[in-house]
């Protein structure tokens, strides 16, 4: 019967979730299809590419994009689902039968498994190739010439080679009037201008050039000098008149789809294994490299000495050590070359200059070379490890999701909307920047790819654990009560007069409790005299269960005059100050730790200092306890009076 029961569980889980998931699937991936489309929107407008060419990138394009959709629509769909199941009470029954929130969570938590599982095969297997059709259909894209459409009264630049101005035109005709065409296809040392009264352009079957037809006009150009052929010098030029003239202009308007194994050979195309062996392929490189190096550093000669020299043994050569030239005395080199003429001392230090600055840019070239192949095997850890990255980040927005929308208990699109949208730029905020330390070799690849992981999964395991326990995590009176324990701030004491009061109070009773509390705070102040010294303090601090003792005794009154029919005692009694359980009374409570911290004085002392005002504000309230309950016991004998307000005044 229980096993019925949980497999219905499942399937309604699983019946409310799906829907959800596949809808906001779609919405996330629309959106980030819509950015992908206005950052590449110039690459597609007026490049006359048929439908089907269009339709294949943007299909490639959304396989793309799948990664970045993927994690916001389950983030999402979590929270809808969890918080519309709170919002219908929903959650509450069915905890209120006894099955847990981990049960609860349990189907969808597999099927988290599973799309991780997928969404792994999907980044080493589907991902490779259509990233690579994606980005050669975009670089084909961007070769593809522009459609003709030549504006009027504006120069036109699309033909490589022409600027050419319209000043009207006749669509109906397909006319053009008052042309002026300014030539650069020789280069802009010879250009030829052409004027025209009108001209027609057409393009021929092939689409691989543009017949440009012009009618009465005239046409200059600037030819290379005559050389003084004939005796004749300086430029030449070339005027003519025409009545009507055919202009041929090389223009290749069709779509060329470029080859894939370009983009194949890149890190976007590899998968895993592809991606390890270019890895270990490169770093072989780099090492041979740094061999290589270290070997001519070693083997450049010093001072004109070589270190090394070649020989030749039974027909093979080999590097043997030269042997170390032992001096009888230091030589003075400043002497030597002072007495060198000046020609001679010129000589010598243009020769030192060179070398220097031959060895260094030998050494810079030879570092660029090795941080280009660096930087490749950083794209390349990279890409190697957001095979796993997705993965996990299912697994964590799932159990963010999930929790936080037990606990908002908020269903529909509007605070689910705005919380995941927060949540989910916060993570792209992080990955980004991850992505940019490691990708520029500021942080370790592993550091920089993992960062947004290591961030977003202690707070999955928070949501998580708080929702199974049923802890308010919104409730600002929690948060504000661990804020007064790091800060110390002030609270105040509210009683109501009760309409019904069950327990009366006896004046004896309460006078009893009262001399009590004063008695164990007088206590405590005698036995707390002083300030405390700097190393007493982090070795001892003040007693903690004392003072939360103290404060229990301070409530326990305070409940047992909150059924008074006094109004007199009721307003008495909320000038009990609330005894606060403030972490700077007792830093730590091993003495051995708290001594290594004393030692740590730039650390210690500005705790210490804050530590000696809060237990003076510690002081005050006990101090203000011990008048207040001598006020309320002069209440209860009736020896009340207003100028018992205004003594012995607490400091």
């Amino acid at each position: 019967m229980l096993m019925i029961k949980v497999k219905r569980l499942y399937t309604f889980m699983l019946s409310r979730f799906l829907p959800r998931f596949l809808m906001t699937f779609c919405i996330c991936l629309f959106i980030v299809m819509m950015q992908f489309l206005w950052r590449y929107i110039d690459e597609l407008v007026g490049k006359g590419l048929s439908i089907g060419v269009v339709a294949e990138l943007f299909f490639y394009a959304a396989l793309s994009m799948v990664p970045l959709a993927l994690p916001l629509s389950i983030l999402l769909a979590a929270l809808m689902t969890f918080g519309d199941l709170g919002e219908h009470v929903e959650l509450t029954a069915l905890k209120s039968a006894g099955i847990s929130l981990t049960t609860i969570m349990k189907p969808l938590a597999i099927l988290m498994a599973i799309v991780a599982v997928g969404a792994f095969f999907f980044q080493n297997n589907v991902l490779p190739k259509s990233q690579v059709k994606m980005w050669t259909l975009l670089f084909s894209m961007r070769q593809t010439s522009p459609t003709l459409d030549i504006p009027e009264g504006a120069v036109y630049s699309q033909i490589p080679g022409y600027n050419i101005y319209v000043k009207r035109k006749d669509k109906e005709r397909d006319m053009l009037y008052q042309m002026l065409i300014y030539d650069v296809s020789n280069g802009t040392m010879y250009p030829r201008i052409v004027a025209a009264d009108s001209g027609r352009l057409t393009m021929t079957e092939d689409k691989r050039h543009l017949v440009l037809t012009l009618y009465k006009g005239s046409w200059y150009e600037e030819m290379k000098g005559g050389g003084g052929v004939s005796g004749m010098s300086g430029e030449l030029y070339r005027r003519e008149t025409f009545h009507d003239k055919e202009i041929m202009i090389p223009y290749d308007a069709n779509f060329t789809r470029m080859d894939d194994e370009t983009m194949r050979s890149q890190y976007i195309g590899k998968d895993i294994t592809e991606l390890r062996q270019t890895i270990d392929s490169v770093r072989l490189k780099v090492d041979s490299a740094a061999t290589l190096v270290l070997a001519r550093m070693r083997t450049n000669p010093e001072c004109g000495v070589p270190l090394q020299r070649t020989v030749v043994k039974d027909g093979h050569t080999a590097l043997e050590p030269v042997a170390e030239v032992k001096l009888d005395k230091p030589l003075d080199l400043d002497k030597m070359i002072k007495e060198r003429p000046a020609f001679e001392q010129q000589e010598i230090y243009n020769q030192a200059i060179m070398r220097a600055t031959n060895a260094m840019q030998d050494q810079q070239f030879q570092g660029y070379t090795i941080n280009d192949d660096n930087f490749i095997i950083r794209r390349h850890q990279i890409e190697l490890m957001k095979k796993f990255t997705l993965s996990l980040a299912c697994l964590i927005f799932f159990f963010i999701g999930a929790p936080l929308g037990a606990i908002i208990r908020k269903g529909g699109l509007g605070m689910p909307i705005v919380v995941s949208v927060l949540l989910f730029i916060v993570y792209y905020i992080i990955d980004n920047s991850g992505y940019k330390l490691a990708r520029d070799g500021r942080w370790h690849v592993w550091q920089g790819i993992w960062l947004s992981s290591a961030v977003l999964l202690p707070l999955g395991i928070f949501l998580t654990r708080k929702a199974v326990n049923d802890s308010a995590v919104f409730n600002p009176d929690a948060w504000l009560a661990v804020l007064r324990r790091f800060t110390g701030l002030h609270q105040t004491r509210k009683l109501v007069a009760k309409e019904v009061v069950i327990n009366e109070v006896e004046t004896d009773t309460a006078i009893a409790k009262i001399e009590d509390l004063k008695n164990d705070c007088q206590q405590w102040l005698d036995s707390h005299p002083g300030r405390q010294r700097y190393i007493d303090y982090w070795r001892q601090g003040y007693d903690k269960p004392a003072i939360k003792e103290l404060a229990q005794k301070v409530d326990s009154v305070v409940e047992y005059l909150s059924n008074s029919r006094d109004q007199m005692v009721l307003n008495k009694a909320m000038d009990f100050p609330f005894i606060r359980q403030l972490l700077t009374y007792q830093p730590v409570t091993n003495r051995n730790v708290g001594t290594a911290v004393a030692a740590l004085f730039p650390i210690g002392l500005p705790v210490w200092l804050l530590g000696l005002h809060h237990q003076h504000n510690l002081k005050r309230d006990i101090r203000l306890t011990i008048k207040t309950c001598d006020q309320l016991v002069a209440i209860f004998n009736g020896e009340y009076s207003r100028e018992m307000e205004y003594s012995d005044t607490v400091s």
